[in-house]
C-alpha cells in the first residue's frame, strides 16, 4: 500500500529535480492542478492513471521508487535513457486482441459457467505459470488477482 506522506515527499523531489512548479507539472502530465495539490499535501493517494502519466512523461522516474521508495531517483542505469512508450490506459482497450489458435481450448472443455472458485487449465508451450492478473478500469483504478 502506498504511504501518502512518503509519496508526497517523492513527488516533491520530482518537482525539484525538474525545476517545475506544481502548476507546470500538472500541465506537463495533463492532470488537474487540484489533484496534484491533494497528492502533495498527502490528502489523496495516487491513481493508476496519475502514476502512468508520470512514468510516461519522466523516464528517469522508476515505478517502485515512486510507489514504495525502493530504488533510486533519478534512475542510475548505466544504459542510455531510451524513449519508452507506456500506453495510456484508454489505448489498451483500443488494441485488437490477437488470438493464438494453438492455445485455445476445444469447445467441449470450456465450462459454460465459471465460479470464482473454479480455475481453467493453463495451456502453454513452456512451464511458466501466471503470477498475477491485473484489471484496469476507466476511472484509473485497478484490481490485481494472484
Amino acid at each position: 500500500m502506498v504511504n501518502t506522506l512518503e509519496f508526497s515527499k517523492r513527488l516533491q523531489k520530482i518537482l525539484e529535480f525538474y525545476g517545475l512548479s506544481a502548476t507546470a507539472f500538472s500541465e506537463k502530465i495533463a492532470f488537474n492542478r487540484s489533484t496534484i495539490s491533494h497528492l502533495l499535501s498527502g490528502r489523496n493517494k495516487p491513481s493508476l492513471e496519475f502514476v502512468m502519466k508520470v512514468l510516461e512523461e519522466f523516464p528517469e522516474v522508476e515505478l517502485y521508487w515512486l510507489l514504495n521508495g525502493k530504488g533510486t531517483f533519478p534512475s542510475t542505469s548505466k544504459e542510455p535513457v531510451v524513449e519508452k512508450h507506456i500506453p495510456k490506459s484508454e489505448d489498451l482497450f483500443k488494441q485488437p486482441i490477437q488470438k493464438n489458435p494453438e492455445s485455445e481450448l476445444p469447445k467441449s472443455e470450456i465450462p459454460s459457467v465459471i465460479s470464482s472458485e473454479e480455475t481453467l487449465p493453463l495451456i502453454s508451450k513452456n512451464d511458466s505459470e501466471i503470477d498475477q492478473i491485473v484489471i484496469f478500469y476507466k476511472d484509473g483504478s485497478f484490481k490485481a488477482y494472484r
